[in-house]
This record gives C-alpha cells, structure tokens and sequence, in this order.
C-alpha cells in the first residue's frame, strides 16, 4: 500500500500527465505570400486536377496557370524598392520543370517564328535585386504569346511608370493577365502556338495599387486609394499610349470572372473598382 503522501504524488502526477495530454497545441499559421496580400484572383489551388487554374508560387511572383492554353491566367507580384538592385538581364529563357509531372513544358521555341513576343508577365526590371531573382523571370510559366509592339511600347511604358512610381516612394501590388483567344503579331493573325499547346490571348490586362510604403497592406488599401486597371487588345496596331486602354477593375473581373481584390474590405472594393484613373502616366 502506498503511504498517503506517495499516494497523492502519485495521483498528482497522472493529473498533471493527461492534462498535458488534453491539450491541444496551438496551430502554426500559414505563411502568407507576399504576391497575394490583395487576394487569390481566381481561387487558385496547388493540386494538379486543376489543371486549368494551377497555383505556382514562386519567391518572386505567384501565378495560376492553364495547362491547356500554356500560359498563365494570371500573375501577381509585389513591387517595392526592395525588389530593385543592380543585377543584369539574364535572358535565360527557359522551360519551369517544376509543373506537376506528365504536364507539357512550354519552350522558347514553342514561340520561334510565330511573330509573338515571349511577353513578360512579371517584368525583367521588376526583378534586379539578385542575379536568382531576375532568372526566375524568364521562366516560360510567366509569358504569353504577345504582340511585339504591344510589348516593347505600350506594356513597356506603364513598367518603366510603375517604377517610377516605386521610385517616388510607393510600394505596388500588381496583378497581370489575359483572356480570349486570337491575337495579332508581326506574321498576322495566329490564336495559338506550338501545334496548338500555346494559346495565344486576345486581351491583356493589368491592375496595379499603389500604396505609400508601410505594413498591413490590405487593411490600408482605402477608397482614395490609387487603383491603375489598363485592358489592351493583343494586336501589332495597339497604340503606344497605355494610358488610353485605362478601365475600372469591374470591367475586367466582369470578362476574367475573378475577384481581383479579394482581401480589400467590400465597402472600399466597391469605390475603387468602379472608378478608371485619371492619374499621370509618366
């Protein structure tokens, strides 16, 4: 028989045992990425049954791609000064090995001869801090078939003003993407590439927020806000001023069916979505 004070030792010791037991630990919280602080457009999942809206985070830009079409429906990227060095243009345009397996890998070839740009979704520019940083642009998940003078001017313009902007003191949330099929290149009209793997897209959009440098990015997004929303044709004849495509963010969610600024409370989506911009260009 145990003595008395051994007994309640005893007892104490199972208490204290499956209390510890009982307890649930706390949950570790998700990391949250950085490209989607303004939200998900298209409710994007990392599983390969969704092959048509496949979530690709990268460390630079996140992106949900169509296996079908080859291109993504979307790439979202952060832009601060952070972002920004001094690294050079690596051009190493190449396939993204890291598509779920059995999947086609698009290759700079699969555009050769075509009349399209490889066009940049998240830009070369966008990415200068490191040599690593500025390579991950090239992967071939982040193009799409573009027109070359929608690309080297009027896209190229409203880069080179984001960064500006950047430069001015801001940090940018900006979301790029496309829809429809059937462009216009330097070769004349083509809807896709690559014996088909490739579509090639009929518009292409860009929505940008520009926030004075800070945290808690979405909570300061508010009905004053700067919301930059640009839809353009994908055709050689696009004029070089991106300023004359400006739209309203409703206009575009109303043809991609995505909900853009999904972490922005209702009340000031409503506002900023609905108003075109009427700010500088350059």
């Amino acid at each position: 028989m145990l003595h008395p004070v051994s007994r309640l030792t005893a007892l104490l010791a199972v208490a204290l045992l499956f209390g510890a037991c009982s307890e649930t630990p706390e949950p570790t919280p998700a990391p949250v990425d950085e490209h989607l602080t303004l939200g998900n457009p298209s409710g994007a999942t990392a599983d390969p049954a969704q092959f048509r809206n496949f979530l690709l985070p990268k460390p630079q830009f996140t992106l949900s791609y169509h296996r079908d079409r080859g291109i993504p429906n979307w790439v979202s990227w952060h832009l601060t000064r952070d972002w920004l060095g001094s690294a050079a243009r690596q051009d190493d345009f190449r396939a993204d090995n890291s598509l779920p397996a059995g999947w086609h890998q698009v290759t700079t070839g699969s555009y050769t001869g075509s009349g399209f740009d490889r066009g940049h979704n998240c830009p070369s520019a966008d990415r200068t801090r490191t040599v690593a940083d500025n390579s991950a642009t090239f992967l071939m998940t982040n193009m799409i078939p573009q027109a070359p003078n929608n690309n080297q001017r009027t896209w190229a313009g409203l880069e080179e003003y984001c960064r500006t902007l950047v430069g001015q003191g801001n940090e940018l949330y900006v979301m790029m993407g496309n829809y429809g099929t059937g462009g216009n290149g330097t070769n004349g009209d083509l809807s896709t590439l690559d014996q088909g793997r490739v579509t090639v897209p009929a518009r292409i959009w860009k929505v940008v927020v520009v926030l004075p440098t800070g945290d808690n990015d979405a909570g300061r997004v508010s009905s004053s806000t700067r919301v930059i929303a640009v839809d353009t044709p994908n055709r050689n004849s696009v004029s070089a001023d991106w300023g004359s495509y400006r739209t309203t963010v409703d206009a575009i969610e109303q043809a991609t069916g995505y909900d853009l600024l999904s972490a922005v409370s209702s009340g000031v989506q409503t506002t900023i979505e609905a108003r075109v911009d009427n700010g500088p260009t350059q």
